[in-house]
């Protein structure tokens, strides 16, 4: 894949950030927000975004598919061509739409491609702090331009800060999680951003998180760049993350001795 797609994409993403996102950002009515399924919002800055978006990718890579989130609100069976061959987009395109609706950050715009079923490329970017990481399989994460590892430093254990999302972990699961938090180090608050606790993996400011819902374009982006840059996203069992998958449960962490350590003490009875 060539560089050239990396930026095409990476500009479309601030482009539309800055001509949709941005200027709805606070600004929304009422009318402008609504419930698409219970607890689910979505505004029009969100469908816009994603027109927007869809629109310039097929653009990109003639006769490709997007699969978006809002396009599948509608049409689920949307969801079938990521088992299938081609050239494949996902596309959040305001990831932390609760976040954006509420007037709050973080929130990001997040694109993925696979061909031919396997995970090729991603980008996240926060438009609010103008962070944008991109990769390819196998060149590695650049961050802002600059190539980054997640692993350039372990901390010891006790040492560690991650986030935990627990609301929907099943009861036992959500203990245990809670009660191992004290062993690793500093158990942080989720940021109801998915693409900003990537980013801040990625920036070291945090070493793990760990999900329970795994909707394929809230994930696809983020466990690539992070797999790109040394660290590791598997499902709780230890098999790989895969966004066909329609299993619950993802730990994402910067090292393999990160992602076993934070496993044995969130995860293990």
């Amino acid at each position: 894949m060539a560089d050239r797609l990396l930026a095409d994409v990476g500009t479309l993403l601030r482009e539309t950030a800055a001509d949709v996102v941005v200027p709805m950002f606070r600004r929304l009515d009422d009318s402008d927000i609504a419930e698409k399924a219970p607890g689910e919002l979505v505004t029009v800055a969100d469908r816009r975004a994603e027109e927007v978006i869809s629109a310039r990718l097929r653009e990109l890579l003639p006769g490709s598919v997007v699969v978006g989130e809002e396009a599948v609100a509608e049409d689920p069976t949307l969801l079938e061509h990521l088992r299938g061959a081609g050239d494949v987009w996902l596309v959040d395109p305001i990831d932390g739409t609760s976040n954006f609706a509420a007037g709050r950050r973080p929130f990001a715009l997040m694109v993925a491609l696979q061909r031919d079923g396997v995970p090729v490329a991603s980008w996240v970017y926060d438009p609010l702090d103008g962070t944008l990481a991109s990769c390819r399989a196998g060149a590695g994460t650049r961050l802002d331009g600059t190539p980054v590892r997640t692993a350039a430093s372990t901390p010891e254990v006790g040492a560690l800060r991650g986030t935990a999302m627990t609301r929907f972990l099943p009861p036992d699961a959500r203990r245990s999680a809670e009660a191992g938090g004290a062993r690793i180090g500093e158990l942080l608050p989720g940021q109801h951003c998915a693409g900003r606790e990537y980013l801040d993996l990625l920036t070291g400011t945090q070493h793990f998180v760990l999900f329970w819902r795994t909707l394929p374009w809230d994930h696809a982006p983020g466990t690539l760049l992070v797999r790109e840059a040394g660290g590791v996203a598997r499902r709780f069992d230890g098999t790989d993350y895969h966004p066909a998958d329609d299993g619950r449960g993802l730990l994402v962490a910067a090292s393999e001795e990160i992602w076993d350590e934070v496993r044995a003490a969130l995860l293990d009875d």
